[in-house]
């Protein structure tokens, strides 16, 4: 098949927004001498990061080769670096390594960073960081290099989050680390929170020793600069721990080693160079650390991973301005809060709404008892966040204060917006809003959060289906950053508004969303299932099918996300898409059984955090495996065919505005990783869009290494 469109070329890099290293003396208390303090600020205001390109690194450099020569003369006893309000430094520059063409140009950059943050540690005096804000990656690393770090109480973005962005620690970070914190500790900075994108706060990074105090934010300088000269008189001694044994090393390396490669794959390189770093760190001299530091950054930043990690960076940041979305000020007031249904996703939504307006929300069902089970489920998830500390109990008695249930449909009548939340029925859902309009105000916005039904169907038979709009929330609701937005044939540019406007108040990301069957996410999700479980009616064995995504690196293997979504669920929109679209999307009767008989299909993870396998009892109800059936390649072959296929049916019906959009809704509501760049860099790299589309669904380069 082909597509009308062609994609143009890739846009220009934006210039470097340059970070001037700016200098001046303090004098210390109690005559310690001089402190010469280093200021990182690009004279941009706090929407505008502080970051580090090659220009900015080589002004860092300059101020302090200046710094250096001036200890030498005895004029300093002392150098710290901060930054402009909010931010120490949010790590190198995306855009210029994105830009970058060659690997000695990629070496350079390494190599450019670890000159100017040596010299922190070779200053001949003692180097402070006083980290008055974010410090992300490179950020973190210019602490790191110093002897010693103050942190602010309010910090609450310290991280290393390369790995999660196709590269490394490649500033000292991935040496550093673990020679300050032990192997395990690392380990956790390095690999597992930027898989999970969890940064550390102030506290919790003194905690592991990343920083060496805590000071309060209202005076953090003034008190940095204190703490800084009992330092240097003896007053304050910082101790340090000593370095893991061999043994516990290389054992914590393999162990980590064999959790990559349960959980990645192989499916980027980002993590497993990582790891090679941190696993030599401790026998590795400094210079020899820094140095194979410098080529795993080159060979990172020219990979096709990296690019496509970089693109789906500027996709989740640039989320926060929808495209398509009208213009915000026709969106109508939300003081109130209806939910038609009280099960599992609409208590989810009823909190939500509740936290993050801060309106009342009224949650109906059709006897107490539902309506009782959803108000428990709020409670339930109120007080586990109480009991963690995540919540206060003033917070938590306002919410669920707020919550109210009902079988009463008239409470409805005062709300600015409802939103149903039923069983997947499209008469149910139809009969919901006809008797809702009986009762509502002419102006109260009507929503549904259905997964995959028409929305123009379902407003088809009411006096104002102009109203309507679609709002698809994911599972977990609180979790999942995306919410689709779907425009239905007859949807108001106030609905709509309306629509966007709630999803930012709830801090989610919308994507407006055209509507057509699975919209996108459960689309492209279900369609993969239901190819993955032909395979298996065809006679590939399950355990073979449930292998044969690993190469994508997905976030579970295939039926683990039946497990999730539910058999019943998952088999329910299989059939609607199949009904809608066509035989694309395959019937299997043994998923029918399966349901049926409410057989489980995954067994227990084998460790926490490690995917769950599929259960191989479960081939019985497929028959016996085949020869001559597809293996782990050719499994993984139809999927993505059939997705590059979908991927140009959805562009040609205009689901989304643009390729980056349905890249977009796959990484904030499937949990599809960076490397991937959502999908279609994916299909791209791999030549599926060519051979399938006759095409490049992206241009070279906007993901990509270009050719």
């Amino acid at each position: 098949m082909s597509t009308e469109s062609t994609p143009t070329e890739a846009p220009e890099p934006r210039a470097e927004r340059v970070s001037r290293a700016l200098v001046r003396d303090v004098v210390l208390p109690d005559g310690a001498g001089t402190l010469a303090l280093v200021t990182i600020d690009n004279g941009l205001d706090h929407t505008k990061p502080t970051t580090f390109g090659p220009l900015g690194i080589a002004s860092l450099h300059e101020a302090l080769a200046g710094v250096q020569a001036r200890v030498a003369a005895g004029e300093v006893q002392a150098v710290a670096v901060t930054g402009k309000p909010y931010f120490l430094a949010a790590g190198a520059d995306l855009s210029q390594i994105a830009s970058v063409t060659g690997r000695d140009a990629a070496l350079a950059l390494g190599r450019g960073g670890h000159a100017a943050y040596e010299l922190l540690h070779t200053m001949g005096v003692p180097t402070f960081a006083f980290v008055n804000g974010v410090a992300l990656g490179g950020g973190l690393e210019l602490a790191l290099n110093c002897d010693y770090r103050t942190v602010a109480s309010d910090v609450r973005a310290l991280a290393l989050p390369e790995t999660g962005l196709g590269l490394v620690p490649g500033w000292g970070g991935a040496y550093i680390v673990p020679r300050l914190v032990g192997i395990e500790k690392a380990l956790d900075v390095i690999l597992t929170r930027p898989a999970t994108n969890k940064p550390f706060n102030a506290a919790q990074a003194a905690e592991i020793g990343l920083m060496d105090t805590v000071l309060d934010a209202a005076d953090f300088l003034e008190e940095s600069i204190r703490w800084a000269a009992r330092v240097l008189s003896g007053d304050v001694v910082v101790e340090r721990r000593e370095l893991d044994d061999q043994a516990t090393w290389d054992a914590v390396a393999a162990g980590a080693r064999r959790r990559l490669d349960a959980v990645v794959h192989g499916s980027r390189p980002a993590p497993y160079r990582a790891l090679d770093l941190v696993a030599a760190a401790r026998t590795a001299t400094r210079e020899e650390a820094f140095a194979a530091e410098d080529v795993a950054l080159a060979d990172l930043i020219m990979s096709d991973e990296m690019r496509a990690s970089v693109y789906a960076f500027g996709l989740v940041s640039g989320g926060k301005k929808p495209v398509g979305a009208p213009d915000r000020s026709l969106a109508q007031p939300v003081t109130r809060v209806g939910i038609v249904g009280a099960g599992l996703m609409a208590a989810q939504i009823a909190l939500l709404f509740a936290q993050r307006l801060g309106v009342p929300v009224v949650m109906r069902d059709l006897d107490s008892e539902r309506v009782a089970a959803g108000l428990g489920a709020v409670r339930s998830t109120v007080e586990r966040l109480t009991s963690s500390g995540r919540m206060t109990e003033g917070t938590a008695a306002r919410l669920l204060g707020s919550i109210h249930g009902t079988t009463d449909i008239h409470e409805f009548a005062s709300c600015d917006l409802v939103i149903e939340a039923v069983t997947e029925i499209l008469d149910l859902k139809k009969r919901v809003f006809a008797e809702l309009e009986t009762i509502v105000s002419p102006t109260t916005v009507l929503a549904t959060n259905t997964s995959a039904l028409s929305i123009t169907a379902m407003a088809a038979d009411l006096q104002h289906p102009e109203r309507v709009v679609g709002l698809h929330f994911f599972n977990p609701v609180a979790a999942m950053p995306l919410v689709e937005v779907i425009h239905a044939e007859h949807t108001s540019a106030e609905a709509l508004a309306t629509g966007f406007a709630v999803a930012a108040k709830l801090r989610k990301t919308a994507v407006l969303v055209a509507d057509r069957p699975g919209f996108v996410v459960n689309r492209l999700l279900v369609l993969l299932l239901g190819v993955i479980v032909d395979a298996v009616e065809n006679g590939t064995p399950v355990e073979v099918a449930d292998r044969a995504l690993r190469p994508l690196g997905l976030p579970m293997p295939p039926f683990e996300l039946f497990d999730l979504v539910g058999p019943a669920v998952g088999l329910h929109v299989l059939t609607s898409l199949r009904e809608d679209l066509g035989d694309r999307f395959p019937r299997s009767p043994g998923l029918e059984k399966l349901v049926a008989d409410g057989t489980r299909v995954v067994l227990p993870a084998p460790a926490k955090g490690l995917p769950k396998p599929v259960d191989p009892a479960i081939q019985t109800v497929f028959g016996e495996p085949r020869e001559g059936a597809l293996d782990e390649a050719g499994v993984l072959d139809s999927v993505l065919t059939a997705l590059t296929v979908e991927v140009g049916h959805m562009l040609e019906e205009g689901v989304v505005a643009t390729p980056q959009q349905i890249d977009l809704c796959m990484i904030l509501g499937a949990g599809w990783g960076f490397h991937l760049g959502g999908i279609t860099p994916y299909l791209d790299r791999t030549g599926y869009s060519e051979r399938v589309l006759g095409r490049r669904i992206l241009p070279d380069g906007v993901a990509n290494v270009p050719a």
